[in-house]
C-alpha cells in the first residue's frame, strides 16, 4: 500500500500479474476529519487534525475513486500542509472502497490517545455510514507503547459496533535484518544522524511477515487474521494497462483525422516544393509525393494521424507566435509528412533520411517527436496545449531520483557520522561513467583497493554493506524535464496525479515506463538555449543593420561560414565548440553540411576512432574502399566509413534484400547483441546476399563489419537536424559577429566563465569592449555601433 500516492500501483500490479497473484491496491490517505472551516485554521492546526485512513480498491469503480481522491489531495493542496482530503469529499467518492481504521495514526486512535473518546462514537458512525461492512478496525502489534494503550479499546469498539477486526503489519523492510538499513534510510530522508536521540523510529517488527508469523502474533484474534483473506476475496481489480490512446485532434468525435492529415500534408508539401524549386532542381515532385503517400499510408494504417496533427498544431502555434522552434530532433526528422506539416524543417530526401527509422511498419510502437523550443518560451507552448485540450487532460511525468553508488555512500557516511575524508576516499574509488552508472557491487568487483578497504576497516565494511542494501532505492520525486502527457480523458481516470511544489502543472503519478503501459502518450517539449541565441541575434541584426535574416532558408554552401569553421573558430557554435571539436575542424577542413553531420555523429566514444580515416579519405590521402560495389552509393557520402544507423539499414536492404522495416529490426538486434537473435539475423542476411550474387564468405564478412559498426552508428536524422542548428549559428557568427556575441553573452549573463570566453573572442576579432557608462549602458550588453 502506497502512502499518500499511487506511484507503485501499476508496477506492483504488473509484477503480481506475472506471478499469478491478485494484487490488493490501496493508499494510506490523510483525511481531515475536523469539520471546522479551514479558512479559520492555521497550517499547524490543519496538519494536526489530519488522520490516516488506509483505503483499498475492491473493483474498478473503487480504483477510479481512489485515483481521484489521491489526485485531489495533491491538486488542491495548500502550501505547507501534507496532501490530504476533507471528510466531506471522501463521502462523495467512496464507492467501491474498503477503509481501515488506521490504527494509532487513524482518527479513532488519535482521539483515544488525545483523551477525546467522546468523539470516537460519532466518527465510527460516520465511517460506517460510508463504508458499512467494508470498514475494518485495524489491530497492529509492532511493539509501540501507543498500540498497547489503545488495543483493548479498539477491540471493545469493534465488538460494540460490529466492526470486523483486521490484523495488520506495516511493512517498511523485507526481513528483520534490514532494520538498521531502514533506520538509516529514514535518517537520510529527514537529514538526521543515527546517534540522535528522541527521533521517531520504525519498529523492528515492521518487516514482511509470512502467514505463520502473522498467525502466531495474533493467535488470540484468529478472526482478525481470517479477515485478511476475506479482504483479498473482495478485491477484483488490477491497475489499468491500455493501448496508447490520444484525444481527438479537433475535440469532435465525428472529425476525420485521416482526411485532415492527408489534406494538410499534401498542401504543405506543395508549399515546400514551391520554395525548393525556386532555388534547386526542377521535376522533383514525383519522388517527394510518392514518399509522402507511402508515409501517409503507414501512418493511417497505424492510427497515428491524430498524433501528427496534434504535434503539427502546437508547433504551428509556436511559430505563429514568434516562438523559435528547432528544425528537428531525433528520428522524426526523417519523415516527409513531418516536413510537410512543418513539424520539422529538414528535407529528408535531400539528406537521405529514412522514415522507417522513425516509424517502422513492421514494429508497432508510438511515434515519438522530440521538439526543441526557445528555452525562455517553452512554457507558453505547454500552456497553449493545456488550454486547447483542458487542464484535466494535460500533465507532466513524474521521475524518481535514486540512491546511486557515490551518493548513497556519502549519505550513509553522514548518518553514521564518519569522517568526511574517509568516506570521500571510498567514493573516489567508484568509477564515473556518465552514460551508464557503475553500481557499488560492480565497483567492488573491479577495484582491489576498494576490496582491501572493506576487508581491513570495520567502519568501511559497515558503510558499504548498508549502502549495498539502499543503492537503487527511490530517494525523491520530481518531474520529467521535457515529457508532457495529453490524455483522451481526464487523467485522474487513468492514473493518480501528483503535484511538485516546484512546478506549475500536475504530473502523472507513474514513471515514463508505466505511464506508457497505462496508455498515456508522451510529447517531449524541450528547451534549447541555442534557439534563443539565434532568435536574439537575428533581432539584433535587424535592429543594428536593418537586415532581415531568414534563418530557416540559408544557403548551405556559404564559403565564409566554412572558412571560419576550417580555422577552428567555432566557440559559441552549437555542438562543435569544444576544444576537441575545434581541433578536428582544423584537420577536417569541413566544406559542406554533410561534414558537419558526420562530425556530430563521429565525435563520440567508439566512433571517434574513425575520424582520422574519414579525414584522410576526404583529402585524398587514403584510398576510399567499399566492402562491396553495391554499397558505394550508400557509403560514398562518408568516404566508405559506416557512420549512420540509416546506412546499416540501407546496406541490409540493398545487399541482402531486407525491407527497410526489417532492416530497422536488424539494426536494433545488432545494438542489443543478443546471441540467438544475431545468429538468426546472420543467416537471413547471408542467404539474402547470396541470392543477390554475393559470395557467401564475403556476405558473412560484411555482416560482421556492419555488426561491428552498428553499435556505434548514430541516428543521421538527429545529426542532420542538429548540424542545421550548428550551421545556422556558424553562419551568424561568420557574418554578424558583434550581434552573435552580444546575444550569446546576454544569455549567459550569470555565467562569468562563459562571458570571459566570449569577450576574448570579441577582442581576438578587434571588437572593442566599452566600459560601463551610466549615461549609455543598458541592463544587458548592447551594441554601440557596427562598423
Amino acid at each position: 500500500m502506497d502512502c499518500q500516492n499511487l506511484f507503485g500501483a501499476l508496477e506492483f500490479s504488473s509484477v503480481c500479474k506475472k506471478a499469478g497473484i491478485q494484487p490488493i491496491l490501496g493508499c494510506e490517505m490523510l483525511v481531515r476529519f475536523d469539520r471546522r472551516e479551514q479558512k479559520n485554521l492555521s497550517n499547524l492546526d490543519i496538519e494536526n487534525s489530519l488522520a490516516k485512513l488506509p483505503l483499498i480498491a475492491r473493483n474498478e469503480r473503487g480504483y477510479k475513486n481512489l485515483m481521484y481522491l489521491v489526485s485531489h489531495s495533491f491538486l488542491y493542496r495548500q502550501s505547507g500542509i501534507s496532501p490530504h482530503i476533507d471528510f466531506d469529499f471522501l463521502k462523495t467518492n467512496a464507492e467501491g472502497l474498503i477503509a481501515l481504521s488506521g490504527g494509532i495514526d487513524g482518527i479513532i486512535g488519535k482521539l483515544i490517545l488525545n483523551d477525546q473518546e467522546k468523539s470516537v462514537e460519532s466518527e465510527i458512525t460516520e465511517l460506517q455510514k460510508i463504508f458499512a461492512q467494508n470498514f475494518y478496525m485495524e489491530i497492529s502489534r509492532h511493539g509501540f507503547a501507543e498500540e498497547e494503550k489503545t488495543e483493548a479499546k479498539f477491540i471493545d469498539l469493534a465488538f460494540k459496533h460490529n466492526i470486523p477486526m483486521l490484523a495488520t503489519n506495516d511493512v517498511y523492510f523485507l526481513t528483520r535484518d534490514m532494520y538498521e538499513a531502514q533506520d538509516i534510510l529514514n535518517c537520510i530522508g529527514e537529514g538526521r544522524v543515527l546517534a540522535e536521540e528522541n527521533r521517531k523510529k520504525k519498529s523492528q517488527e515492521q518487516f514482511f511477515k509470512n502467514q505463520e508469523e502473522l498467525e502466531a502474533l495474533f493467535s488470540d484474534l484468529p478472526e482478525a487474521v481470517e479477515n485478511t483473506i476475506n479482504i483479498t476475496k473482495k478485491c477484483h481489480i488490477m491497475a489499468f494497462e491500455r493501448l496508447p490512446s490520444l484525444p481527438k485532434f479537433s475535440g469532435k468525435k465525428d472529425f476525420d483525422e485521416e482526411e485532415e492529415l492527408k489534406k494538410q500534408a499534401r498542401e504543405g508539401l506543395k508549399i515546400r516544393l514551391q520554395r525548393k524549386s525556386e532555388t534547386e532542381e526542377k521535376n522533383i515532385e514525383k519522388e517527394y509525393f510518392d514518399r509522402l503517400e507511402f508515409e501517409i499510408a503507414i501512418i493511417v494504417k497505424m492510427n497515428f494521424s491524430g498524433y501528427f496533427l496534434i504535434v503539427s498544431d502546437f508547433i504551428r502555434w509556436a511559430k505563429n507566435n514568434q516562438i523559435p522552434v528547432g528544425p528537428g530532433r531525433g528520428s522524426g526528422a526523417g519523415s516527409v509528412v513531418a516536413w510537410s506539416l512543418a513539424i520539422t524543417d529538414l528535407d529528408p530526401i535531400r539528406f537521405g533520411l529514412l522514415f522507417e527509422r522513425f516509424l517502422n511498419p513492421e514494429r508497432v510502437s508510438m511515434p515519438d517527436f522530440d521538439v526543441d523550443f526557445c528555452q525562455s518560451r517553452r512554457d507558453e507552448v505547454i500552456d497553449y496545449v493545456q488550454k486547447k485540450y483542458g487542464k484535466e487532460y494535460v500533465a507532466q511525468i513524474i521521475t524518481f531520483g535514486t540512491l546511486q553508488a557515490r551518493a548513497v555512500l556519502k549519505d550513509v557516511g553522514r548518518v553514521l557520522q564518519m569522517p568526511y575524508n574517509q568516506v570521500d576516499r571510498i567514493c573516489k574509488l567508484i568509477p564515473f561513467n556518465a552514460i551508464e552508472a557503475v553500481t557499488l557491487e560492480k565497483a567492488i568487483e573491479m577495484d582491489k583497493d576498494l576490496q582491501q578497504a572493506i576487508r581491513e576497516d570495520p567502519q568501511i565494511t559497515k558503510l558499504v554493506n548498508i549502502a549495498l542494501k539502499l543503492e537503487g532505492l527511490n530517494r525523491h520525486a520530481s518531474t520529467h524535464a521535457a515529457g508532457v502527457i495529453i490524455g483522451d480523458k481526464p487523467l485522474h481516470e487513468i492514473c493518480a496525479l501528483y503535484f511538485d511544489d516546484r512546478s506549475t502543472m500536475p504530473a502523472v503519478g507513474y514513471s515514463m515506463k508505466y505511464a506508457e503501459s497505462s496508455g498515456l502518450v508522451k510529447f517531449d517539449f524541450l528547451g534549447l538555449k541555442t534557439l534563443t541565441t539565434i532568435s536574439e541575434t537575428v533581432k539584433l541584426i535587424e535592429k543594428t543593420r536593418g537586415v532581415k535574416i531568414d534563418i530557416g532558408n540559408l544557403k548551405l554552401d556559404d564559403k565564409q561560414t566554412f572558412e571560419m569553421l576550417a580555422s577552428g573558430d567555432s566557440i559559441g557554435v552549437f555542438q562543435i565548440e569544444s576544444s576537441g571539436m575545434r581541433a578536428v575542424l582544423r584537420q577536417m577542413k569541413a566544406d559542406k553540411i554533410e561534414d558537419i553531420i558526420a562530425l556530430i555523429s563521429l565525435y563520440r566514444p567508439g566512433p571517434m576512432d574513425n575520424i582520422p580515416a574519414y579525414i584522410r579519405r576526404k583529402h585524398g590521402e587514403e584510398k576510399i574502399s567499399y566492402p562491396h560495389l553495391l554499397l558505394e552509393p550508400i557509403l560514398k557520402e562518408t568516404y566508405g566509413v559506416i557512420v549512420y544507423q540509416e546506412q546499416v539499414m540501407e546496406i541490409a536492404k540493398v545487399l541482402a534484400g531486407y525491407s527497410l522495416g526489417s532492416a530497422d529490426l536488424l539494426r536494433r538486434a545488432m545494438g542489443k547483441k543478443i546471441k540467438e537473435e544475431m545468429e538468426e539475423q546472420r543467416e537471413v542476411f547471408v542467404k539474402g546476399a547470396v541470392k543477390n550474387g554475393v559470395f557467401e564468405k564475403q556476405a558473412g564478412e560484411i555482416f560482421d563489419l556492419v555488426d561491428k559498426f552498428a553499435g556505434y552508428g548514430f541516428n543521421k536524422s538527429h545529426a542532420a537536424a542538429y548540424a542545421m542548428i550548428s550551421y545556422q549559428t556558424a553562419y551568424l557568427k561568420a557574418h554578424f559577429l558583434p550581434e552573435f556575441l552580444t546575444a550569446s553573452i546576454n544569455l549567459e549573463i550569470d555565467n562569468t566563465d562563459k562571458i570571459i570566453v566570449f569577450l576574448q573572442v570579441a577582442k581576438s576579432h578587434n571588437i572593442q569592449i566599452l566600459q560601463p557608462d551610466i549615461n549609455e549602458s543598458e541592463a544587458y550588453f548592447s551594441i554601440e555601433k557596427v562598423e
